[in-house]
């Protein structure tokens, strides 16, 4: 795995079937989490509760339990099926915030549990006191489904 990877939950599937997740419509946030945990693939039943405990401060700009993503949509064309946002996650340089970003996790703030989505590697440590952060999303979607 490299920085900027995208890693969907391999329990995403399992959650998509059973209705967990409406993209179009639920409130998808992303929440940064430090290195003293890792997350998988294969983790079990991922969920936001089982990250947050690790989150980065919030004494900057970061908003605890993390950044909504405000401008998301959903379409398909092709067979292909994308879940995308129009914007990106920015927060500005703060010299009270935190230092030691390594993981965005994705989750469903709706959904019942807080069930989580994917996480993005992010090369850490990455400091909002050392600059400006930016998680800039692919050109063709944060997550893509194709039929075949």
């Amino acid at each position: 795995m490299a920085a900027g990877d995208l890693t969907v939950f391999e329990e995403s599937a399992l959650d998509f079937i059973n209705g967990v997740h409406n993209l179009g419509s639920d409130t998808i946030k992303v929440g940064l989490v430090d290195d003293t945990i890792t997350p998988a693939a294969d983790d079990e039943t991922p969920r936001w509760a089982d990250y947050s405990a690790n989150e980065v401060s919030t004494a900057g700009g970061y908003t605890a339990n993390g950044e909504t993503l405000s401008g998301t949509g959903t379409s398909e064309a092709d067979g292909t099926a994308t879940f995308d946002d129009s914007g990106n996650i920015s927060l500005s340089q703060d010299g009270s915030g935190f230092t030691d970003a390594y993981w965005a996790i994705i989750y469903n703030d709706t959904a019942t549990n807080d069930e989580a989505l994917a996480f993005v590697e992010l090369d850490g440590p990455v400091s909002e006191q050392a600059g400006p952060i930016t998680i800039t999303w692919h050109a063709s979607g944060i997550l893509a489904l194709a039929t075949a």
